[in-house]
């Protein structure tokens, strides 16, 4: 029997940066024409990367694996100086899909690497972010992703020390590894303004007050999506049961025996058509009641890249310098991303 309430989480899904990416993408292709190479998958969900590759877009894991002269486009996660400078080398049409809260986090890194400073990452291991940002300033970071990391740093407590965050982190998973941070080095100098990401904070949020109401918890998302993971784990550390659905082909019905209410999420990188599949599959099941549980409204918006905002505009037959500045710097000294991104929270 179907579950008689559907909640659905507000907000979800894409965030400003994903879907930036995505369209980046999309107008590439539609820009250049394919092939047109992304160097990692774009973002982190196999039904987007699935559908841009039938667009004729091509994923490597590297940038030496693009031919010389082609269009790539770097992934959202952000990457190392040395990606650029083989791209530059290799004469590619070079479009950075970056997302700007995490160029944000590189400009830091490099800024106190010049400063002399010891610079610490609060981060996951082997994630794409994770290493595009130590790749800013390979001599001068040290990751570490709990408490205990911080008790072995080998660091002397009047060390001049820095810290910066990997932006898809909450502010509840990195509270604590902070707080040892801050009591270790009474001088820890922290960014100027808060490195999370308001859309990993904002659906993390929303998961919390879906669990106070729901029996049961799904998240749509990819598993090779960390922060659909952690809207998982959210749930679970309320007491809710709680699964991670790729689609609504992945949902077992077993899992909704005696359950009444179902709250209904899906991960920064997930597009909503996933959601509405598994809303269409409650909807086939049985009569079922769907309610929104607005938690905080977004409204932030990300400019496209200088180089792509320019070849679209030459396509229109508009002047390309009334559209954006000549190029992107991805070395560009410390910009306002706030304000280039027109951000409003």
């Amino acid at each position: 029997m179907a579950p008689h309430t559907l909640l659905l989480a507000a907000p979800r899904g894409f965030c400003a940066g994903v879907d930036r990416a995505v369209l980046i993408v999309e107008k590439a292709l539609e820009a250049y024409g394919p092939p047109v190479y992304v160097r990692h998958e774009i973002v982190h969900n196999t039904h987007v990367v699935a559908s841009l590759r039938r667009r004729g877009a091509v994923f490597v894991e590297d940038e030496t694996e693009v031919p010389s002269g082609a269009v790539v486009v770097f992934s959202a996660h952000g990457s190392p100086p040395e990606a650029f400078e083989n791209s530059r080398r290799l004469g590619h049409v070079l479009v950075d899909a970056t997302c700007p809260l995490v160029t944000k986090v590189h400009h830091e890194a490099r800024r106190y690497a010049r400063d002399g400073r010891r610079i610490v990452l609060v981060g996951h291991e082997g994630h794409q972010e994770v290493i595009g940002t130590m790749g800013q300033a390979p001599d001068a970071i040290t990751l570490v992703e709990t408490p205990e990391d911080v008790d072995r740093l080998g660091l002397g407590t009047d060390e001049d020390v820095a810290y910066i965050t990997q932006t898809t982190l909450s502010m509840d998973e990195t509270a604590s590894v902070v707080d040892r941070l801050r009591a270790r080095f009474p001088m820890l100098v922290q960014p100027k303004s808060d490195d999370i990401c308001y859309a990993t904070q904002n659906r993390q949020d929303a998961v919390k007050v879906l669990a106070e109401r729901c029996d049961l918890v799904l998240v749509v998302g990819s598993e090779s999506s960390s922060n659909s993971k952690r809207l998982v784990e959210v749930a679970r550390d309320r007491g809710v049961p709680a699964h991670l659905v790729d689609d609504a082909g992945g949902i077992d019905p077993a899992w909704l025996d005696g359950v009444g209410t179902v709250g209904l999420t899906s991960g920064a990188s997930a597009p909503e058509e996933l959601v509405e599949g598994v809303i269409a599959w409650f909807r086939a099941s049985g009569e079922v009641l769907v309610d929104t549980v607005m938690v905080v409204e977004e409204d932030v918006e990300f400019a496209m890249p200088s180089v792509l905002a320019r070849r679209l505009a030459e396509l229109r037959g508009e002047d390309p310098d009334a559209v954006a500045p000549d190029a992107d710097d991805p070395d560009a000294d410390d910009p306002d991303v706030d304000a280039a991104a027109q951000a409003s929270r």
